[in-house]
This record gives C-alpha cells, structure tokens and sequence, in this order.
C-alpha cells in the first residue's frame, strides 16, 4: 500500500476489534489470576503453619526485594518443556475426552499451523472451537481435578530447574510471580500452585453455573494480548512495572518483555534472541546439544498443542501393540 493511502473501512475495523477482544482476553486473565492468588495464599498459609514446602536452589543473579515488583513467567519452554496443552491434551484423550474423528481433525490443523508457520484468522477461530467443543459441557470441577492428575503424569517432571530457581528467588525476596500463558487458566494455576508459585494468568474459558459453555472470554492470553494481562494485573496491584521482570522463550511474547523494566530471554528461539542481543537483553538458556533443537513444540496460540498431544498419545499406543 503506498505511503499515505487511508486503511480501508474494513480492515480498520477489524483491527480495532482485534484489539479490544485482546483488552478483554487480559482483563479476564488478570481477574481470574487475582481471584486465584487470593485462593493461592490461603492454602500457602496453611502449608506453612503445618511446615511444608521445599527448599529454594540459589539463583544465578540476584534480584531486588521491591514489594512494587513482580516476575511474569511465561509457561511453554520458559517454566516447562514443551506446551502445557500438549500434556493436556494427552492426559484428556487417555481419558477418552475426544474421539478418533475430533482427533483427525486436529491433526490436520496442527499441521497447517506447522507448515504455514504463520496464523490465519479464520483457521485460528476453526482451531479454537475444535478445542472448546472437547470440554463443553463439563463441570470446570472436573477439569481441575484431572489437570492434578495429568500434573502428575507428564508434567511434573518436565519443570526447567533453572528457571525454577529464577522464580523462586524473587519469590525469596518477597516479590509476587505469575505465569503469563495461553494455556486455560486452570491448568495454569495448577502448576503455579504446585511451584509455589503466586498465580496465574491463562486463558479464560467462559462458564455458566460451573460448566464450560465452549465459548472464550475474549482471545487466547498470546502474543499482545499477555501485555495486556500484564499491563491489567499491575494496575490492579499497585506495581511499577519498569521495576518489574518478565521471562520468555518466544519472541511472540515480546510484547510482554517490552512492558518491563527487566526482560528476560529464556531458552529462546531464533527471532527472540536476535531481539534480545539487540536490546541488550539478558539470555538464559538450560537446553543443551539436540535437547535445545527438539524442545520446541508450536502451541498454535494455546490451541493446536492440543492435537499434537492426542497424535502423540496414539503414536505411543500403536507402538505398544
């Protein structure tokens, strides 16, 4: 388009609502994660009075104990290897949530989300009501109690040590620490909770009376839309983000790093590490050799995972016969 032509009408409006989806998408996200941390700090509290918990490993660089700061951690390849969802999405189909027909159709939409390499509006919203029609209709009760379980089984082990101990030493100096994801809001807070963690903010599935309805609340908490949880949470808490940190491994997420005063590259891929040494960011990588290549899995905006993890959950099962 040359240089002062006007935007047409349409596409004008489309990125307006674009945006105010990825407003309402952080919102949510930063509402659910302060109702999550109240929840959080309740059960932390009655951990401590019985003397539980686990020591802290030391932290490769020190950080400030600013009660105005706060650390956002985003989930997939930054906190744990691989994508939450894919876990997820393993854990629902050993329990027979999906079908082999649901399952052919996502793993054709995780193949295009691998080969295009971009996303495409209309194949994202495809993607998005394949994933919510899986748990429409459940009680979100039932959901959180199988995330335990599937915490357990693939999960668990999978927690970089080394961000770990990044999390837990501002958590050390008496900062608050959220997980920023794509990931459904109650997986999310399962993990934070069982990392100590403060909370959550992940992507607002919307329920009525206790069931999923199979609808968002607004977008996936990705890309832009994570600034604006972020961005929402801070006001709600009173921090100064230029005194806050963030840490990621996709420069999807740049947005995000660029809202603090202290970003921080973790395990990054290509487009994020260039961006990162250009601004002078810090890098931290705990992949070694073909770990680091192969540990990357395209979560797809928080949905495609979802396939990816059904497919790999059959893979094994043909293996096995």
């Amino acid at each position: 388009m040359l240089a002062g032509m006007a935007l047409p009408a349409w596409l004008t409006s489309r990125k307006r609502f674009a945006t105010a989806r990825s407003v309402l998408a952080g919102e949510a996200a930063a509402e659910a994660a302060r109702k999550q941390e109240r929840e959080l700090a309740a059960e932390a509290a009655e951990a401590a009075r019985r003397g539980e918990g686990e020591g802290a490993e030391e932290a490769e660089f020190p950080v400030s104990g600013d009660v105005r700061a706060a650390a956002f951690f985003d989930l997939d390849n930054t906190v744990m290897q691989g994508a939450a969802l894919f876990h997820f999405g393993r854990g629902l189909y050993k329990r027979k949530f999906f079908r082999k027909r649901e399952l052919a159709r996502f793993a054709w939409q995780q193949a295009y989300f691998r080969l295009a390499g971009a996303e495409n509006a209309d194949h994202m919203q495809e993607a998005r009501e394949s994933a919510l029609s899986i748990v429409k209709g459940h009680r979100v009760s039932e959901l959180m109690a199988i995330g335990e379980e599937i915490y357990d089984e693939y999960m668990a082990g999978r927690i970089w040590p080394g961000t770990r101990a990044l999390a837990q030493a501002h958590l050390d100096a008496g900062q608050k620490v959220w997980l920023v994801t794509a990931a459904p809001v109650e997986t999310a807070t399962i993990i934070a909770r069982r990392l100590g963690l403060t909370g959550a903010l992940g992507t607002v599935a919307e329920s009525v009376g206790g069931v999923y309805t199979g609808r968002l609340v607004g977008e996936p908490l990705h890309g832009p839309a994570k600034a604006e949880a972020v961005r929402a949470l801070a006001a709600a808490e009173g921090l100064d983000l230029d005194r806050c940190a963030a840490y990621s491994d996709s420069a999807n997420d740049i947005p995000m790093l660029s809202l603090v005063g202290h970003p921080y590259a973790i395990n990054p891929d290509s487009r994020l590490r260039a961006h990162a040494r250009e601004m002078g960011w810090r890098l931290r990588d705990y992949r070694t050799g073909r770990k680091a290549a192969k540990v990357g899995i395209p979560a797809a905006a928080g949905v495609g995972a979802l396939a990816g993890g059904a497919a790999a959950a059959v893979a094994v099962q043909r293996r096995r016969r």
